[in-house]
């Protein structure tokens, strides 16, 4: 299975998700974590995250007498390189796009169900903003938007700190 068949899974992008920030999570938590998510499913989905190598071992102990294993993500494997995503049809893109917003959905869905939810004080936004640049203009608010991340993501996890999730969306629109 490709990197492209392997991320582009809503199950699957939200393992990838739980383990970012170079966070340590054990199969149990990551079922805590995805409520909606059978445990099977996360199991067999953990299973070939981690034989495709984009996640990893990271430590395993002994609980009730089963062995627990904890994963860590290959931040540099979990990811579709983009001569990969310049090869796609329009059939996968368009997988790849719904995969991206039925997570986007689901995340939202266990942000808004965990009882703690603010979104004002979280400044959630969720807008949309058509703008009109040239090729040029383009560019250059793609590159600022990446030193603008670029400096953050990394972020390991620390007291004060909350994962959140980041997914800037920009197309051309059709027509014009």
């Amino acid at each position: 299975m490709d990197t492209v068949e392997l991320l582009v899974h809503p199950v699957r992008l939200r393992i990838v998700h739980a383990l970012s920030g170079g966070r340590v999570v054990t199969t149990g938590q990551l079922v805590a974590r995805m409520p909606d998510v059978s445990k099977a499913t996360v199991y067999r989905h953990v299973g070939l995250l981690a034989e495709a190598g984009i996640i990893e071992v990271a430590g395993e102990q002994r609980v009730r007498g089963f062995v627990e294993r904890s994963y860590r993500l290959h931040r540099d494997r979990a990811s579709i390189p983009a001569d990969r995503v310049a090869t796609a049809s329009p059939d996968e893109l368009r997988a790849a796009f719904a995969t991206a917003m039925a997570t986007l959905i689901a995340e939202f869905d266990g942000y808004l169900d965990g009882g703690a939810a603010d979104p004002v004080a979280d400044l959630v936004g969720f807008r949309q903003h058509a703008i009109w640049l040239s090729d040029e203009e383009r560019a250059d608010l793609v590159e600022a938007m990446r030193a603008a991340l670029v400096t953050r993501i990394g972020n390991p996890p620390a007291p004060g700190r909350r994962p959140h999730l980041l997914s800037p969306i920009l197309f051309p629109v059709a027509g014009d």
